[in-house]
């Protein structure tokens, strides 16, 4: 049988083999194979759906045991080196070397982590591999440790490469200050610019370099700034005719390709007229909203990230889209005061794309609440996880107790999209009414 890839030939059980089975589970399978095991991942989530939802006392169970009709697995446009954003880590690797850029195999639990190299790894792109050697070999010759744990000091941390389809690379490079002063920490600065403007990491031709320090796991731009060393302060992509200017932390769907074909299901979905008003939860930097403003009377856009609203506003005014507005702040704080003072008449219709952790309850409550939105999409990359939390608040009986009053949904359609080919993972679109 032909495999999804006849590049990917690997020693069985060797490091690379463990990596490859860790990250791109599927990789092994004719790709036609791979949406086949999707497809019955999902109908798995959509029977437990419907069980739960029978035991709130709804009758959202189907004939054929789900909550909703299920469409086949819409494939990714590209099924090899998709990925526009990688973080790799630094650690010890198989060899010893405590300064190897890669990925993990192991767990902390079975203390048995290693940091392997990820060049065979089937949906990281070329550019981003040659990044990571890059910065290997930079952090090699660096008389500076690597951080490996934050208590035993150590400064050189992980490193975050995004490409767009335009040609533009940026690499955002995590450091650990620990005890150093600012006058050690500008020498290491000047020394990584020049590795990678003169140096040997001149070939990777980057647009940005950006340098973060970090005391903690993750840091946001507002607890510890990016700092560009080198290079324009951000990179562009065009997405369904649009300029998207992307910011070091802002969010941008992982697989630009899929991400078109994404779009373009939801604004069909959607059904949206001349006079409806379109609200964009977790908007990142305006994506989903701005490529269907063309189709709305308004977008209304809310996001955590500050810069990935500064971003969404930037996208709107360069793409010469005048009916957007986007809010600052978590959607829990921000959403429920915007809907509770809803009397526009327009149709309201919500897309939510939150993140694995899915909509907090206040969010879920006020959309539950407002008696304008008739139609909801839900776009979940985890389904299974805290989103179905979620699918069952929207379609729960009123509950006096936890405050939803509102009429509930129903799920009337799931549209699985392949966003992650070799990995177990996909995006599901679930269309709920009322």
């Amino acid at each position: 049988k032909k495999k999804a890839s006849e590049s990917c030939s690997l020693p069985e059980s060797s490091w690379e083999e463990r990596l490859a089975n860790a990250v791109t589970p599927l990789w092994r399978l004719p790709y036609q194979e791979q949406l086949q095991v999707k497809y019955e991942s999902q109908r798995k989530i959509l029977q437990t759906m419907a069980s739960r939802l029978e035991e709130l006392g709804t009758d959202a169970q189907k004939p054929d045991g789900l909550c909703c009709p299920l469409q086949p697995v819409v494939p990714s446009p590209i099924i090899n080196g998709y990925r526009n954003k990688s973080t790799f880590s630094v650690n010890r690797g198989p060899d010893g070397n405590p300064k190897t850029v890669g990925l993990y195999v192991g767990t902390g639990r079975e203390r048995n982590i290693v940091c392997v190299n990820a060049n065979h790894v089937e949906n990281i792109p070329s550019k981003h591999k040659q990044v990571a050697r890059c910065y290997e070999e930079f952090i090699c010759r660096s008389p500076l440790h690597s951080c490996i744990l934050f208590h035993d000091g150590g400064h050189w941390r992980e490193l975050v490469v995004r490409t767009t389809s335009c040609g533009h690379t940026m690499a955002i490079i995590t450091f650990h200050p620990q005890q150093l002063g600012q006058e050690a920490l500008a020498t290491q600065k000047a020394l990584l610019k020049e590795f990678f403007t003169c140096g040997p990491g001149a070939v990777c031709a980057l647009t940005s370099l950006y340098f973060q320090e970090s005391t903690m796991t993750r840091c946001s731009h507002e607890q510890s700034p990016y700092q560009l060393l080198h290079g324009a302060p951000h990179i562009f992509e065009e997405l369904l005719g649009l300029k998207f200017r992307i910011s070091p932390d802002a969010f941008f769907q992982v697989n630009t390709a899929g991400a078109e074909v994404l779009y373009q299901a939801v604004g069909e979905l959607c059904q949206a007229t001349g006079d409806t008003v379109l609200l964009d939860i977790c908007c990142g930097t305006g994506t989903i909203g701005l490529s269907l403003a063309h189709r709305v009377s308004k977008v209304i856009g809310v996001e955590v990230v500050e810069k990935a609203i500064e971003d969404a506003e930037w996208n709107a005014a360069f793409n010469g889209i005048s009916n957007c507005e986007f809010h600052s702040g978590k959607a829990e704080a921000v959403l429920p005061q915007l809907l509770a003072s809803w009397e526009d008449a327009r149709p309201l219709v919500a897309v939510v794309n939150p993140s694995r952790a899915g909509l907090h309850y206040r969010v879920v409550r006020a959309i539950r609440n407002c008696t304008s939105i008739r139609r909801l999409l839900y776009i979940s990359c985890k389904p299974e996880g805290e989103a179905m939390r979620n699918f069952l608040e929207l379609c729960c009986p009123p509950d006096p107790r936890k405050k939803l009053a509102g009429e509930p949904f129903s799920p009337v359609l799931a549209i699985p999209f392949d966003m992650f080919p070799h990995t177990v993972h996909c995006e599901l679109v679930l269309l709920f009414t009322r």
